[in-house]
């Protein structure tokens, strides 16, 4: 069956959202359709059948919010996707890129107030927007005089039609307690008492990154996301679980119960009836506890019962490492360093000897075969961003057979790439040239290389929010009139989610961010780039530890990073000249580590490559 084109599927879309009954009445139709890149439970990767921003603009990116009209077709996404939007649009004509985090730019809501003829109605689904967005446009709506109407049916999924994939659930697995550290019924127990604690009598987990942790399971349903779809409510006495059992391993049930849980079992669909009943069985004095960043649906379905609508119990248990799950992060990042080693000598070698050609995308598959050879390896974290030149330019560039182009000695090379293994999950990125780098590249390279170094030194005091340390990893940019459009750090899951909440290092704010404490891990990611030109990033991954200061002023206590990642950074592309001593000092302590660390495991003919490359690349430099 031949695919529908951009432009067939806007006018079918449009159709539908003009004979979108108002008030009973057909023909009224909406004004305004608002198009989410979220699922049911707001993730950020998507299965196949919930990418309906891909649908219906081309844009392939993970973040994208489009909002179509009867004249305009818009789309919002942020510093990592401009030009990947502007290259993938269908049509590209009928288009417009919003450029989100730019002064200029107008928000979703403000847009829909100036724009809409007066008394509109804006369309959305309602399970695909989190309450927070959902409180925010309607209220600037309401003000306006508009209306924003949660749909009963999904027009984008009416557009697609039969052509739009299945949502047939993969086998979950156990997560054993060698790798979790912690028992399902431990994890249940610490909920409850943060339960008794807020007054709430019932605990409503959607995030299928908490569903997986607090059960100790997990799965494949997302692409590069040890996840599966599901529900749970948490009572005082029962836990509530909403799936496709025919996906729940034996090995799966049997742990559960191992660990200490009697479950109860739902079907996946039966969560809005099961909620709605729950909340009419409350009193007035008893409260839900659900997250802001559910959907707006299931905060629909508690009704007019109290919420207590703070971040759950788990989002945070899970961002806090347990002893287990450090060792296991630590050891997977070793055993990804040498995957990444065996990958750079290799590349190096097949580019300066001239040997056979290797392009982006023949690149990222050696790398996984590498990684594939490491033990407990599961998959990658996400699909390996391998760019050169321009395309690195491109923040989450994706190599594909039609933009695929030779990795050379002439340009920039940038490769960001992770893996999931089961004691952990990794993510880093390396920029390296195998020629001869220009003047510029190397300054860049200087100043992100500084930022990074500025960030992993910092001290800071316990329980500040990573907001406020963004600055430190762009302040050698800044000086010279230079920045990157993207955050600074993410959070990193124990094999889950690579891009993991609360906490995160960004110009933007993060509410929910409860403030950094020993046994977070996170990203310390600086970059530049130069549009059409090139990308330069350096990533690792630090683990939020104690600081040993002098002073504790009134004994707030204070910490510091511990760097996880173990993969030399290229010197050649140093200007050594801008760097201080203790830039030096600390690079080539750094490099110290890596070699004393990953020679013992590099040993043998079969990693003689690997080895050398790995002595020559963590020689000291010097002023």
């Amino acid at each position: 069956m031949a695919q529908k084109s951009g432009l067939t599927k806007l006018i079918k879309l449009r159709e539908l959202m003009e004979a979108v009954p108002i008030g009973g009445i057909k023909g009224r139709g909406i004004q305004a359709l608002i198009i989410n890149s979220d699922d049911a439970h707001q993730s950020e990767y998507l299965r196949e059948r919930d990418k309906r921003v891909q649908f219906i603009s081309g844009f392939t990116g993970s973040f994208g919010v489009a909002i179509v009209t009867p004249n305009k077709a818009l789309l919002w996404t942020d510093g990592r996707y401009y030009m990947q939007a502007l290259a993938e649009f269908d049509p590209p004509e009928m288009w417009t890129l919003m450029k989100e985090g730019l002064l200029d730019t107008p928000t979703r809501a403000a847009w829909l107030v100036s724009n809409l003829p007066p008394k509109s109605t804006v369309g959305a689904d309602a399970n695909l927007m989190s309450y927070t967005e959902w409180a925010v446009l309607h209220t600037s709506l309401t003000a306006a005089g508009h209306c924003l109407l949660p749909l009963e049916e999904n027009l984008i999924d009416k557009v697609w039609g039969i052509e739009q994939p299945d949502a047939r659930g993969n086998t979950v697995l156990p997560q054993p307690l060698q790798f979790s550290g912690r028992t399902v019924g431990e994890k249940v127990r610490l909920c409850r008492e943060e339960m008794n604690k807020n007054k709430a009598k019932v605990l409503v987990i959607t995030a299928l990154d908490e569903v997986a942790y607090i059960l100790n399971l997990r799965g494949s349903d997302i692409p590069y996301n040890p996840v599966f779809f599901a529900y749970v409510i948490l009572t005082s006495s029962d836990l509530h679980l909403f799936i496709d059992k025919s996906n729940l391993s034996e090995e799966a049930k049997h742990q559960l119960i191992d660990e200490g849980l009697n479950v109860i079992y739902h079907a996946y669909n039966e969560i809005h009836a099961f909620l709605k009943q729950i909340a009419n069985s409350c009193t007035t004095n008893e409260k839900i506890w659900i997250s802001n960043g559910s959907s707006y649906a299931l905060h629909a379905d508690c009704g007019e019962i109290k919420k207590h609508t703070a971040i759950t119990p788990i989002n945070i248990m899970k961002a806090i490492k347990n002893d287990v799950e450090v060792q296991g992060m630590k050891n997977a990042h070793i055993r990804d360093a040498v995957a990444l080693v065996k990958y750079f000598a290799w590349l190096e070698d097949q580019i300066k000897n001239k040997k056979e050609t290797v392009t982006e995308v023949s690149g990222a598959t050696q790398l996984e075969k590498f990684r594939q050879e490491q033990e407990h390896f599961v998959g990658l974290s996400f699909p390996t961003i391998s760019s050169v030149g321009p395309h690195g330019a491109i923040i989450h560039y994706l190599p594909t057979a039609k933009t695929d182009v030779p990795i050379t000695d002439k340009e920039l090379y940038l490769c960001d790439s992770g893996a999931q293994f089961q004691d952990g999950t990794t993510d880093v990125t390396r920029t390296l040239h195998f020629g001869n780098p220009e003047k510029f590249e190397r300054e860049c390279f200087t100043r992100v290389f500084k930022g990074q170094c500025r960030l992993s030194t910092t001290v800071f005091p316990l329980m500040i929010q990573g907001n406020y340390l963004d600055t430190l990893a762009r302040e050698n940019l800044w000086s010279v009139g230079l920045n990157y459009l993207h955050g600074t750090g993410h959070g990193v899951g124990s094999y889950l989610n690579v891009h993991e909440g609360p906490v995160a290092i960004s110009w933007r704010p993060y509410p929910d961010d409860p403030g950094l404490q020993p046994g977070m891990f996170l990203s310390n990611e600086p970059g530049y780039y130069e549009d059409n030109k090139f990308g330069i990033r350096l990533e690792n991954i630090e683990l939020v530890v104690k600081a040993n200061t002098p002073y504790n002023h009134k004994n707030r206590g204070f910490l510091t990073f511990e760097t996880v990642t173990l993969v030399p950074i290229q010197t050649k592309l140093l200007d050594v000249s801008l760097l201080t001593d203790d830039e030096i000092k600390y690079l080539n302590d750094y490099h110290t580590k890596c070699r004393d660390t990953l020679a013992p495991l590099l040993q043998g003919p079969e990693n003689a490559q690997a080895l050398e490359w790995l002595q020559r690349e963590t020689q000291p430099i010097s002023k």
